[in-house]
């Protein structure tokens, strides 16, 4: 009887976890500067933040930017688009660094993302999809369970 009480709190805990997890988990938006005509699909992403790609069709040189390796959005992203996490990528940029490649900027917060985006031609960043404001563009979105889209989905931002 105890431990039939004790997996049902076990179950009820774990289901309320999950159910809190997926309620708080916001969208991420890939971000461009609001003038930008630039498109942008994954494999796009993987390119630019692996600087495999250095420049847009354009010619504009190409600016990808990164919140901090311990930032849960860095983690996210790095998940969904990169399927690897930030520290599991360190090996890979000190390869590349001394092959002469830098890794993407690193810049401290959401609004730091939102200002250089703006202001600088050829950055693409990504913020929590609540922070958008109409100095950016969402190029795409990611979703809950590493989904990307390219629709901007209906999201309550409460804060």
């Amino acid at each position: 009887m105890r431990l039939a009480i004790f997996l049902g709190w076990v179950v009820l805990c774990i289901s309320v976890w999950a159910c809190a997890a997926t309620a708080t988990a916001e969208p991420i938006a890939i971000i461009t500067g609001a003038g930008s005509a630039k498109a942008l699909r994954k494999d796009d992403l993987i390119l630019l933040y692996k600087r495999k790609k250095l420049f847009w069709a354009d010619g504009t040189k190409a600016q990808p930017l990164n919140m901090p390796a311990s930032h849960p959005l860095r983690r996210s992203f790095s998940q969904a688009v990169l399927n690897h996490s930030p520290e599991e990528l360190e090996k890979y940029w000190n390869d590349q660094y001394f092959q002469g490649i830098s890794p993407p900027y690193v810049l401290a917060s959401e609004e730091a993302m939102l200002r250089f985006v703006s202001e600088t031609p050829g950055a693409v960043g990504y913020i929590s999809l609540c922070s958008v404001d109409s100095r950016v563009k969402v190029a795409l979105v990611i979703l809950t369970g590493n989904k990307i889209s390219e629709e901007i989905p209906n999201f309550d931002c409460k804060h």
